[in-house]
Formats: C-alpha cells, sequence, structure tokens
C-alpha cells in the first residue's frame, strides 16, 4: 500500500460563510415599525485561515461559525436601529471585534420593505482581506 502524499496548505485567505440567518428585529424609521419587529436576514463572509483546524480537526483552531450566529441573533434582536446601514456597521464591528476576524461581507435584508421589490438591503465589507 502506497502512503498517501503530505497534505498541502494554502495561506491564502479561506471564507467561512454564513448564509440567510433570520433575526426579528426592531427596524426601521416609520413610527408604526417602531412598535413591531421584523425579520432581517443577514449573510456573511468572513476571512478565516483553516489550515489550523484542517490539520487539527479541532474546533478550537478555527473560527465558530455557531457562536459567530448565537453572538449576532443575541445583538441583532436587542438592538433598535433605525436604518439598515447601521444595522450592518454595527454588527460588523461585533463580528470583526469579538471574534477577530481580519475581513468580512456582510449582508444585510430587509425583506418587504419596498412593495414590488422581493427584497432589500446593503452590502458592505470591512477589514483587511488577508
Amino acid at each position: 500500500m502506497r502512503p498517501h502524499p503530505p497534505i498541502l496548505y494554502s495561506s491564502g485567505m479561506d471564507i467561512i460563510y454564513l448564509r440567510d440567518l433570520r433575526i426579528d428585529t426592531v427596524i426601521g424609521i416609520y413610527e408604526w415599525e417602531r412598535r413591531i419587529r421584523q425579520t432581517v436576514r443577514l449573510d456573511l463572509e468572513m476571512a478565516a485561515d483553516i489550515a489550523a483546524a484542517a490539520r487539527s480537526d479541532a474546533i478550537e483552531d478555527t473560527l465558530n461559525y455557531k457562536a459567530v450566529a448565537k453572538r449576532l441573533i443575541e445583538f441583532v434582536g436587542a438592538s433598535r436601529f433605525r436604518l439598515v446601514e447601521t444595522l450592518a456597521e454595527r454588527a460588523a464591528e461585533v463580528v470583526l471585534t469579538e471574534f477577530k476576524v481580519p475581513w468580512l461581507r456582510l449582508s444585510v435584508n430587509k425583506m418587504g420593505a419596498v412593495r414590488g421589490a422581493r427584497d432589500v438591503g446593503v452590502v458592505i465589507e470591512r477589514g483587511t482581506a488577508p
């Protein structure tokens, strides 16, 4: 039996993503929006070096996307921003600082905000891509 060749790990940027995270929150500029909870959808792409995790097969060596999702659910669910732009900026700050993510792309989608459109929102990139 031939031995397996060594696995080569890239030092490039890897992406860990989280798609269609739905969170109920207070969001909007109109008075009626301030009295209800609306669902926003978040999509994240986060830079991470997964080489150590690939070698060790241990969650401690990677960006724990479940922990990121739980923190965003907590943060966004408790927020009361007027603009999706503000929500996106603050959510990005949480991920960048609390999870030591060097770069992320975050989409915040406020479904049904514009009649005739399926959804509307913002996409931001923050940090420095490795």
